[in-house]
């Protein structure tokens, strides 16, 4: 249960009601369906209305809730409150409802005026029960409609026996650590029970099987690290793949680059250790050579790590060196492929990468200049006609890029196109020409990460959203 907006401190969404005296007070659907949640919970459900529903009426007829059948007021909710844990408030007179709630309030016991979180010290979510398994959707009182269509598609996706996995895995849970006294080892196997068999042998009712299977795995199981090298995108967290959310959630290291933001870095699971080895001015990080040494030290000692990087891992990214490293150490890995900067990028700003009129050919290339300052480029074939231009980390090498397209054959007038914080809430989108793209960098205060598009597709840009030009 969760308070309203206007109210301070938490009340769990799942209490332990065991014996415990609840009040509702009202006794129409509303109230009906309070009853649904509490009666499970082992409440001593009282409800107090001159009538019941159907519903009520023959959950009283069976000695599940007790009526008392009264035309409620202040005085009779007073009485009863002594001992009482929780009270829902359901009539029909909002009036009522809300000097009930009041003389609640002043008692210190927790009340729920129904659709009134105003003069509510807690709100119920909407809930989805599959057994001891429940998951719970709130909007804070803003709109319960919403919740309970959330719910709705919960529902849709929890597998009906879901209940007999958790029964399971509860009644497993002590053997297993008197087995495995390393928490980090217990939740890799929980964890490939799940991946696996296991779990579809518990969701079918074979207990049997489930705890053969589970043997079979603390047998086999052996502290075995291993790396996955995977692509975050481009910074919209809509654009992670499932792959990537999975491996986020199992890792017990998080390795993580500048551009992995924190919307991203929050579908990471909570107690993994997250260590920033990316490249921020006056800050120091790991050289490329200390990365790869620290992912292989890891592994080696057990852990599963998780290299995360902004775009894909082989665009830009030397994931290619991180990957012969772990080869030769002989560390296990994964690759797991993200939406490339470019790709996302250009899409967002609305722009194609390649068009049949006109670019039948897509360049990625880097701007970064060496540390000496110098950039080397095949500049013959980057300056060609009929194709896209995608340059990541140029915008440092700006008007030395687009001076040397010129030079080399393209003209000035040549469309070209700035995505700034692509994907991200902040993106901006500058359009322009090889003569004018430098310019407006200066002038609008461009910062990275930053992509450049040069070719005739930037003519063919359509805007999704209105944005500077």
């Amino acid at each position: 249960m969760q308070p309203s907006s206007s109210k301070t401190g938490w009340f769990p969404i799942v209490l332990r009601l065991d014996g415990e005296r609840v009040l509702v007070i009202g006794g129409g659907n509303v109230a009906a369906n309070k009853v649904q949640l509490l009666v499970p919970t082992g409440a001593r459900v009282e409800v107090l209305s001159p009538a019941l529903s159907p519903e009520l009426q023959t959950l009283a007829e069976d000695g599940v809730i007790t009526h008392v059948q009264i035309d409620v007021t202040e005085a009779d909710v007073t009485a009863r409150l002594p001992g009482c844990r929780l009270v829902y408030i359901a009539t029909n007179d909002n009036a009522l409802n809300r000097s009930l709630a009041a003389v609640c309030q002043a008692a210190n016991v927790p009340v729920c005026a129904v659709d009134d979180p105003g003069v509510s010290s807690f709100i119920t979510p909407a809930l989805t029960t599959r057994g001891e398994v429940q998951v719970a959707v709130s909007t804070g009182g803003a709109a319960p409609v919403l919740a309970r269509r959330l719910r709705a598609k919960i529902e849709e996706i929890l597998p009906a026996g879901l209940h007999k996995l958790a029964d399971f895995m509860q009644t497993m849970r002590l053997p297993l650590r008197a087995k495995l006294p390393n928490p980090s080892d217990r939740r890799q196997v929980w964890e490939r029970f799940l991946d696996g068999r296991g779990s579809h042998l518990a969701l079918s009712g074979d207990t049997a099987g489930a705890e053969q299977e589970l043997d079979r795995l603390l047998n086999d199981h052996s502290l075995q690290g291993e790396v996955w090298l995977v692509g975050a995108g481009p910074g919209d967290p809509n654009l992670l793949t499932l792959a990537a959310l999975r491996l986020m959630q199992d890792a017990d290291t998080v390795l993580y680059d500048n551009l992995i933001g924190p919307d991203i870095l929050n579908y990471v699971r909570r107690d993994a250790e997250r260590i920033f080895v990316g490249k921020r001015r006056n800050r120091h990080t790991l050289p490329q050579e200390g990365i790869n040494d620290e992912l292989v030290r890891r592994a080696k000692a057990g852990e599963r790590v998780l290299r995360l990087k902004g775009g894909d891992p082989f665009i830009f990214g030397r994931g290619g060196e991180e990957m012969e490293a772990l080869m030769e150490a002989g560390i296990p890995f994964r690759i797991v492929p993200g939406i490339s900067a470019a790709n996302g990028c250009a899409a967002y700003a609305g722009i194609p990468l390649t068009h049949r009129d006109c670019a039948q050919a897509c360049l990625f290339i880097t701007g970064h200049a060496r540390a000496d300052g110098t950039l080397e480029l095949a500049w013959e074939t980057i300056a060609l006609r009929r194709q896209t231009v995608v340059i990541y980390m140029g915008l440092n090498m700006l008007p030395f890029l687009c001076t040397q397209l010129k030079t080399h054959g393209l003209p000035g007038t040549w469309p070209a196109a700035l995505v700034e914080r692509g994907t991200t809430p902040q993106q901006r989108v500058f359009t322009g020409t090889l003569d004018t793209l430098p310019d407006l960098a200066t002038q609008h205060d461009v910062v990275s990460p930053t992509l450049v598009i040069i070719g005739e597709v930037v003519n063919h840009r359509v805007q999704p959203t209105q944005e500077v030009q």
